[in-house]
């Protein structure tokens, strides 16, 4: 876990141990991928041997950059490195904060810059098992009811994704995806 993420210590933005800056709760920069193909979302299942939340079911892609890489580069590179996806180049959506305990005494307090990414096309999904248990395209209002039924299931971002920044993240998108 030696690897450093930004992290804002006392107001300042500094390089951090990952690990660290959950245990402390300190509010940090990620990134999250959403990829769609028409109404359909790429959904993965985290890893068991994830430090937290294994097993849970997330967006596409959920991450950290490492310090001084952009958001923009980060999403290309952990699309590759956890499902070996790759020919797509997210677009920008929304930055968002969100703080939720995420289990084993674990905070994530984030600064999230959420990206879109539309698959024209069937995209080769390859999951590294060390990050990727499982992966599945689903329904758009599928995946809503599904989070509603069984929120267990489910990490705590992609919950407050849905819950608090649909239209924000995929604004008409689905719906021209799914007609185009």
């Amino acid at each position: 876990m030696g690897t450093k993420i930004p992290a804002w210590v006392d107001g300042t933005l500094v390089p951090y141990g990952k690990l660290e800056a959950h245990q402390h709760g300190l509010k940090h920069k990620a990134v999250s991928v959403f990829v769609i193909r028409g109404m359909n979302i790429l959904i993965q299942q985290r890893a068991m041997g994830k430090y937290h939340t294994p097993g849970l079911w997330a967006n596409t892609c959920c991450t950290h950059p490492d310090w001084e890489e952009a958001s923009s580069v980060c999403t290309v590179r952990r699309l590759r490195e956890e499902l070996g996806i790759s020919g797509l180049y997210p677009e920008f959506r929304h930055q968002l904060e969100y703080r939720a305990d995420v289990g084993s005494g674990l905070v994530e307090h984030e600064v999230v810059d959420v990206f879109l990414a539309h698959a024209r096309k069937t995209v080769e999904v390859k999951p590294n098992p060390d990050e990727v248990m499982d992966t599945r395209w689903i329904d758009y209002h599928d995946l809503q009811a599904e989070v509603a039924r069984h929120p267990e299931r489910f990490t705590p971002w992609l919950k407050i994704y849905l819950e608090s920044y649909a239209d924000r993240i995929f604004g008409p998108d689905l719906i021209i995806s799914a007609t185009g």
